[in-house]
Order: structure tokens, then sequence, then C-alpha cells
């Protein structure tokens, strides 16, 4: 499938603002992967279908991934919010034609992250965050960060994210703070 016609299947699911939304990443993705000389086309396409699940009621999310073998733990069962990148991996996959594990990898940890993730992972992860639709306090900052630092950029997302469902009085997801540490533990130089 080509670029072209997963854009116009993603826009038959998703409403407007969430196309627009994956229309932003992919552009942004596009920018950061040429910036770091991480293969472009991936990058598009992650970027693009990073929330091709998003369209998915939060019931039926969980009983496709049961389905596909996943075990969400407690609190990705009750955040919807974490859903749509486990399962985005599979509509990705099977939707849409994506076979490279690169790509797939990068829609599935894109909402929490993970320690260790590739350069292509957190490109996707940065983009979600900064595409230029988006806008709060302290976006300036990590975006003119993602150009000189992948690793301090994952790390500030990930504080602006735990600092953001903290005040929601949210559930944290363990991956979003082992994100966090793992970040900070490789720029310390204790990770390679």
């Amino acid at each position: 499938m080509t670029v072209t016609e997963m854009k116009n299947r993603l826009k038959g699911v998703l409403n407007p603002k969430r196309f627009k939304h994956s229309i932003g990443v992919m552009e942004e993705a596009k920018r950061l992967a040429e910036h770091y000389q991480i293969d472009v086309k991936k990058a598009v396409i992650a970027g693009l279908l990073h929330d091709c699940a998003k369209y998915v009621e939060a019931d039926e999310a969980i009983s496709m991934l049961l389905r596909y073998g996943e075990q969400p733990d407690e609190i990705q069962r009750i955040s919807f919010q974490l859903h749509h990148g486990l399962l985005g991996y599979y509509i990705a996959r099977e939707q849409y034609d994506v076979t490279d594990g690169d790509i797939l990898q990068a829609i599935y940890w894109h909402t929490t992250g993970k320690a260790g993730m590739t350069p292509l992972e957190k490109i996707i992860f940065i983009a979600d965050y900064t595409e230029p639709n988006r806008a709060f306090n302290g976006l300036d900052e990590i975006r003119k960060t993602a150009y000189f630092d992948l690793d301090l950029c994952v790390q500030l997302c990930a504080d602006s994210t735990i600092r953001h469902e903290l005040s929601k009085g949210r559930l944290l997801h363990p991956l979003t703070i082992e994100t966090r540490n793992d970040m900070i533990l490789r720029r310390l130089g204790a990770r390679a």
C-alpha cells in the first residue's frame, strides 16, 4: 500500500482533528528522520499510522488486543489513551499492509515509550508530542531539544506527560517512568 493510499484509508476512519494530527506527526517525523539520518520512509509511515487505532472504542480495543494474544496490564485496561498504540501495531499490519517490524514497533511504543528505544521509536514518540498542531506550556523547549538531543527530548516529553497525568489525578504507566529513567541513565553514561 502506498503512503497516499494509507492517507486516504486513514482519513476515512479518523475524525478530522485526529487525521490532521496524524499528518502533523508524519511531517515532524520526516523532519526529525532527515535531521538524524534515520530511514525517512519508515518514519513517514510510522508517523502517519501511529494513531490508526484511535477510532476503536475502549471495550472493543481490549477485546481485539486479547484476540491478538496481548495481555493489557491493569493500567492499560483502565487508561483508554494507552490502548491505541498496542492495537495500532496490529491494525497497521492487517489493514495497511505494514510488515516492517521497525515501523510496527514504533507505533506500538509511541504512547508510553520503553527502555532501550530505537532511534525510530524515539522519533515517533517525540513527533507525536511536538507536531505543529500541538500547543501547551513548555513545548517550545521540547521542540528545540528534539533537534540536538533525542534522549533528552524523550526525557522532557516523559517529564511533561508525568506532570500532566499527575495534575489530572490519573494513573502513571510504569513504562513512562522507565522510559524517563532510561533516558537519564543513557545521558549519564550508565547505559549504552
